[in-house]
């Protein structure tokens, strides 16, 4: 197999249990958050949406320098929106992943902050740190949000307290 082949087979079951959360998020109060220092529910949630498009970055640029550029505001318009977000990117993404090479995915990769390089690594190795296990990160923080919030947690590895086998 090829090294995209390998980080293939977690792709789709991620996106699929991250589409599970992103389908249960409310659109009542999308500044709702369960701390003073936590993330709004609706940024949280657009951020997860939109991380596959950090996939992409990750595999088809040499950097992402945020000294010279700015990402898009995470304002929440709908769940409706989310989950247009989260295909289109992970649409993108995973295309994007299926067509990297071997010596694409060995290439290393840059995230700079401040005029230092925060990150240099392999794509490969990025795109589980920085992107897989970024996505499920904030995802299980979403699970946490909405379970205070009293709605049905999916189950993603197995039942979950709401989703029985």
């Amino acid at each position: 197999m090829t090294i995209a082949e390998v980080l293939l087979l977690d792709f789709d079951p991620e996106i699929a249990s991250t589409r599970r959360t992103l389908e249960r998020i409310p659109e009542t109060d999308p500044q709702w958050k369960p701390h003073g220092k936590s993330m709004a529910i609706g940024r949280l949630a657009l951020h997860v949406a939109r991380l596959p498009q950090f996939c992409t970055r990750i595999l088809t640029t040499p950097e992402l320098d945020f000294d010279k550029e700015k990402l898009p505001d995470l304002i929440f318009q709908s769940t409706a929106h989310l989950l247009t977000e989260l295909d289109a990117a992970a649409a993108e993404a995973r295309s994007r992943l299926a067509a990297s090479s071997d010596d694409d995915l060995k290439q290393n990769w840059k995230l700079v902050f401040k005029g230092r390089a925060f990150v240099d690594a392999p794509r490969m190795v990025l795109y589980r740190t920085m992107f897989l296990n970024h996505l499920v990160h904030h995802r299980a923080q979403l699970g946490v949000y909405i379970r205070l919030l009293n709605i049905p947690v999916p189950g993603h590895y197995g039942p979950s307290a709401d989703e029985p086998f």
